[in-house]
């Protein structure tokens, strides 16, 4: 079973009821009430010893009253906010946590993705050829009774995990059908492979130049594209999110709710936002309040100036959401070989010459006017900048912005951070700028990695211990829907920095387990301006928690990403049931 279709089994299961492996709740009916007034009855009492507030207290009692954390320490004390309706949970063994962040990724591409082909490879997937690609396409179209002419879409596809090791090329995907248009986009969302149909579409030929910040690949020894396209040379083509009636996208966006629940997730980020899918967000909030935090970036890149010029963000939610700032893309994928460097690629991709470094795909000249402007108007900013080059486009532009300032407190996010070197990590300090790092690379692509960049760079990829070492701010994150929102595959990843061959990939920049959860909690909360709101368990914050079948500081480290969730809650209500 492919990974979508796993997830959307546990959303269905787990709307039908309360199994054996959720914590023990006690009906507090049955057992007296001891609360003082009708206003400090919990309405959830949380009891047990494996409590991770995140706020360096010790407590073994938790009270719930409405949205808020009412009260948090001993036992004795808590049970007399119990009154006849409290839900009191016993935990057990379990471990009750904050509800973890999302520091990055893409809501609105994992809502979109759930009507596509996934050709993602193991673990998440089962697709390891383009034999497998082009048999996977042929069963849908036959499957579907696809007319011919209608555009065909699919995502995860992983170069370097198919058995050929490369993309699969017009011809390739020509071999699927020559009467469909296809469009099949990289598993980091930096390439995409489309078959010749799909091309004459949109008048993509020998002729074709690039577009600036993208690159058509072309056959060897000539023009003509070979159906690969990198970075900006994508926008040619459309996608499926051109496609789905916004009734449709209403119900994936719900669907998608429900699958980040299921990874104890109570905040979402959907960096990127196009501004037609921040106003169905907007709407659908204030039709029906949504059961998580939905927090947008715009991307910044191709807006126009008028467009630029209006942008605005949202302090406070409304219906579970807000606008938190912009995003701006500075260059492309490691895993794509599209990251900017400084230095040359050791194994760049094919047919690159001995000196490639990739490039930018923004303007520097537009990113510096744009994000001084977000700055003197105190809109926070994400930008994704993957290769060190990229990094040092972001860092100079935030201190271009800030210089001769009274330094506002920007916490300007370096997205994805994956090349960051020493000298770097050394002026993100100096100028208030946060690292997210998308530290789950070291498993999916660390092997990978030791090739494209050699093992000295490689090792240094997201550089946690580093960061931590230099008392600097930082997240981690998955990028969903590159991989799955999986908090604890994620943390796993970050501890223990194991490729697929089971290689250690830079063993001294490893995590402790409680460095990385700090990440996903309060950290995370603290890239959003949201500390005083949410990641730890602290009497005034939001009820947001997560509980897990066991306490993740006492297991093999090992083991983390193999815990499960056993109940999710947002602002006090219980939003997934593991079943």
């Amino acid at each position: 079973m492919n990974l979508m279709a796993t997830i959307l089994l546990m959303v269905l299961l787990s709307s039908c009821g309360q199994s054996s492996d959720e914590a023990t709740s006690i009906d507090a009916a049955s057992n007296g009430s001891t609360g003082s007034s009708p206003d400090s009855v919990a309405d959830i009492i949380f009891l047990g010893d494996n409590i991770i507030t995140m706020d360096d207290s010790q407590v073994n009692a938790v009270a719930v009253i409405g949205d808020y954390i009412a009260e948090t320490g001993d036992t004795e004390t808590i049970l007399k906010l119990r009154g006849p309706d409290t839900r009191v949970i016993e935990l057990g063994e379990r471990a009750l946590l904050p509800g973890f962040i999302d520091a990055h990724g893409h809501f609105i591409g994992v809502a979109q993705n759930i009507d596509i082909l996934d050709f993602s490879s193991p673990p998440v997937g089962s697709i390891e050829s383009i034999d497998d690609i082009v048999a996977a396409i042929r069963e849908h179209i036959e499957d579907q009774q696809i007319p011919a002419g209608q555009w065909i879409y699919g995502f995860g596809y992983d170069d370097s995990l198919l058995a050929e090791n490369r993309h699969p090329n017009r011809d390739d995907l020509d071999r699927a059908s020559s009467n469909h248009p296809i469009v099949l986009k990289h598993v980091s969302g930096h390439l995409r492979a489309v078959n010749s149909l799909a091309l004459t579409k949109v008048n993509i030929t020998a002729q074709s130049e690039n577009p600036e910040g993208g690159i058509i690949r072309r056959r060897e020894g000539s023009r003509e594209p070979d159906g690969v396209m990198e970075e900006t040379a994508m926008r040619a083509f459309p996608w499926i999110s051109q496609e789905i009636g916004a009734q449709r996208k209403k119900q994936l966006i719900r669907i998608a709710m429900d699958i980040y629940a299921g990874y104890g997730i109570t905040t979402v980020q959907d960096g990127g936002s196009a501004m037609g899918d921040i106003e169905l967000l907007r709407d659908m909030a204030n039709d029906a309040a949504f059961s998580l935090d939905v927090v947008a970036f715009p991307s910044i890149n191709s807006l126009s100036d008028d467009t630029f010029d209006s942008l605005s963000y949202d302090t406070t939610y409304s219906g579970g959401f807000r606008v938190g700032g912009v995003k701006f893309m500075l260059d492309g994928s490691p895993q794509g070989r599209t990251a900017w460097l400084s230095e040359p690629y050791t194994a760049g991709p094919p047919g690159a010459a001995a000196d490639y470094r990739a490039y930018a795909n923004y303007s520097r000249e537009a990113y510096e006017s744009r994000v001084a402007i977000m700055i003197d108007r105190a809109i926070p900013i994400l930008a994704h900048a993957n290769g060190d080059a990229a990094i040092d486009m972001m860092i100079e532009g935030i201190s271009k912005a800030v210089t001769g300032k009274v330094t506002p407190d920007h916490r300007s996010v370096i997205i994805h951070a994956q090349l960051m070197r020493a000298d770097q990590l050394d002026r993100v300090k100096e100028l208030g700028i946060v690292p997210s790092y998308y530290s789950v690379h070291p498993f999916f692509w660390g092997d990978w990695h030791r090739l494209s960049f050699g093992e000295q760079r490689a090792a240094f990829i997201s550089p946690v211990k580093a960061t931590i070492d230099r008392g600097i701010p930082f997240t981690i994150h998955n990028d969903s829907p590159v991989v799955p929102p999986d908090i604890m595959r994620l943390i796993w990843v970050t501890v223990n920095r194991v490729t697929r061959s089971g290689y250690v990939l830079g063993p001294d920049q490893r995590a402790t387990v409680m460095e990385a959860l700090h990440a996903v909690t309060l950290g995370a909360a603290y890239q959003y301006f949201e500390e005083d709101e949410k990641g730890s368990i602290t009497p005034g914050k939001r009820a947001d928690f997560v509980i897990l079948q066991e306490n993740p500081l006492n297991v093999d480290v090992m083991t983390l990403a193999d815990i499960p969730i056993v109940e999710t809650f947002s602002r006090g209500i219980s939003v997934f049931i593991k079943q």
